[in-house]
């Protein structure tokens, strides 16, 4: 990350300090590669074009997964999950007998 007069933000602590993304005319910053990315896997599959990224079953939305068995985005995971325990609870509550 660097201001406009090309200094690294990360590495100002007062001094002059040149970016170093200007030295090694590398597209990604260090710092960005190692702090930034591995939080976020949507954004590392994307610059990186891994084949981490799956489709949902539901939207068709690109979302990037941790697990070989997940189908569902994060949105649309909310939505099924809480569908999917309406319905065992109605279920289990139909079961009930007095």
């Amino acid at each position: 990350m660097r201001n406009t007069n090309g200094n690294c933000i990360l590495l100002d602590d007062g001094d002059y300090c040149v970016c170093p993304q200007l030295i090694s005319y590398s597209l990604l910053c260090k710092w960005f590669r190692i702090a930034v990315l591995p939080a976020d896997k949507e954004l590392y599959a994307e610059l990186y074009h891994t084949d981490d990224m799956r489709r949902c079953s539901v939207s068709g939305a690109p979302f990037a997964s941790s697990s070989n068995r997940a189908i569902y985005c994060p949105d649309c995971r909310k939505r099924i999950t809480r569908r999917q325990t309406a319905e065992r609870m109605r279920k289990l509550r139909g079961n009930v007998t007095r």
